[in-house]
């Protein structure tokens, strides 16, 4: 039965997932809107560093404060 059950779930994923994108619309992005003014576009190295470097170094800010501001009691291993 699990296979049966696997085989129908992945159908239906897969089915609605086709729906969806043969559906929807397409964005339009190149057809410019009144008062449209977009700025200049990213370089590689701003593209980069902003979708992929902050994340990850904020990322590692938030870790890095939570280890550090953890004070639960149960982690210290008490000398006796």
């Amino acid at each position: 039965m699990d296979k049966k059950n696997a085989l129908r779930t992945g159908a239906v994923a897969t089915g609605t997932t086709l729906m969806m994108l043969l559906m929807s619309s397409p964005a339009l992005a190149l057809t410019r809107d009144d008062g449209d003014d977009p700025g200049p576009g990213l370089s590689v190295g701003e593209t980069l560093g902003l979708f992929v470097a902050a994340p990850i170094v904020l990322f590692l800010v938030i870790a890095a404060a939570v280890m550090v501001l953890d004070r639960s009691k149960d982690r210290v291993k008490q000398q006796g």
